[in-house]
């Protein structure tokens, strides 16, 4: 999800709610403590040097169960850090702690906002002799004589 679409979101909803990929909640009193722009510089395993960035929100718990962010407050912090920083509309990718830091990317059903899974994946597939998977071998796979489906 990009901020601009989290903003048009936020619009429609008369709560903030996020839910965990296992489908527990975000309890209602967190806050963002923090939005930012990650760049990350590398190199991948092919040689090809990559640039990333993403627009980072913080999600934390404290103590103050009285607190509930509403829509319009965020709305706010999106707009300030979006002047300050010279934010682009750039995918969004979510921190929040359980037992340890985790990173999301995030998505929403219609209610709640969902912090998904992210993945890694290789990016230069090519350069390492990793086979891509063609459709018909996908749909080899999930055939009535195959017992994956």
């Amino acid at each position: 999800m990009k901020l601009s679409e989290i903003k048009n979101l936020l619009n429609t909803v008369k709560t903030v709610n996020f839910q965990l990929p296992n489908g527990t909640m975000v309890p209602e009193h967190f806050h963002v403590t923090e939005i930012g722009v990650i760049t990350k510089h590398f190199i991948d395993c092919g040689g090809t040097v990559r640039s990333e960035k993403v627009a980072n929100f913080q999600l934390w718990n404290a103590n103050d169960f009285e607190h509930q962010l509403k829509p319009e407050k965020l709305i706010n912090i999106i707009a300030l850090s979006e002047k300050v920083l010279c934010m682009e509309d750039l995918e969004i990718e979510v921190e929040y702690q359980s037992e340890t830091i985790g990173k999301y990317d995030l998505a929403f059903d219609g209610e709640n906002f969902m912090l998904t899974a992210k993945k890694t994946a290789c990016l230069a597939q090519d350069n390492c002799g990793i086979k891509q998977e063609s459709k018909s071998e996908e749909k080899a796979c999930c055939s009535t004589e195959s017992n994956c489906c």
